[in-house]
């Protein structure tokens, strides 16, 4: 119950209060900060992304860090939670703008790492390669919304968790690399070396693996972790 004073013996404005604070809990802090339209056009695009992925390469894609962070935006669009936007932000910001300069350096023939490769294989369907460039727009738009509803602080604590879970499962449970994997997603999130096709042979097997589980929340996110500190505000209220 709020602090809103009413009298005892006034059970329509006590009713009355009741549900303002009720109303008020369910509100979120930042409410009507971001646009219906910018809500409804990515709740249509995921709409389509989610079944047509599921489709074609099965649930485990959803394994992948982008695709986990296109899940939480959904949501953080849509209760307009700093933390919710804030984390996919600081875990996929910088590989995001190293796919956008990988994927313009294929675009004009001089290939960086060859991570986009795959949008230029005629073998991959058009549709699918098409759904893929969200790789491409979702970095500039999760800084939109950090700009728009503040970094949360706990987003850094709070993503290194959920990567270093998601890491376990992939290294344990998923599938390694593969020549002939096709559309089926194998070593994801990289845990047995930069190709899909072969493991990587610099190092053993776990010693890659658990560079990636320091490198990843420590080097990557945590560098990410300051510059948003230092450029972003703070959510309203914190």
């Amino acid at each position: 119950m709020s602090g809103s004073m009413v009298p005892a013996t006034d059970p329509l404005a006590v009713a009355e209060a009741a549900l303002a604070d009720v109303a008020s809990s369910l509100e979120p802090a930042s409410a009507r900060r971001l646009p219906l339209a910018l809500k409804l056009a990515y709740t249509a695009f995921m709409a389509v992304l989610v079944p047509v992925y599921w489709s074609w390469y099965g649930p485990t894609n959803f394994l992948y860090f982008c695709d986990v962070a296109l899940l939480l935006t959904l949501v953080g669009i849509w209760r307009e939670s700093p933390l919710l936007v804030s984390m996919p932000t600081v875990g996929i910001l910088a590989p995001q703008i190293l796919w956008v300069a990988d994927f313009v350096a294929e675009l004009v023939g001089v290939p960086l790492t060859g991570m986009t490769a795959y949008m230029f294989k005629a073998e991959n369907p058009l549709f699918l390669r098409g759904l893929s460039l969200f790789h491409g727009w979702l970095p500039f738009l999760l800084v939109y919304l950090v700009r728009r509803l503040g970094y949360d602080r706990r987003a850094w604590a709070a993503w290194s968790g959920l990567a270093i879970a998601v890491l376990l499962v992939c290294f344990f449970l998923m599938p390694g690399p593969r020549p002939d994997a096709g559309l089926t997603p194998v070593n994801i999130n990289y845990v047995w070396g930069m190709s899909d096709a072969v493991a990587q042979t610099m190092m053993p097997a776990w010693a890659w693996f658990t560079s990636l589980l320091v490198v990843i929340p420590l080097v990557l996110c945590g560098t990410t972790h300051l510059v948003l500190r230092w450029l972003m505000p703070a959510p309203a209220g914190r």
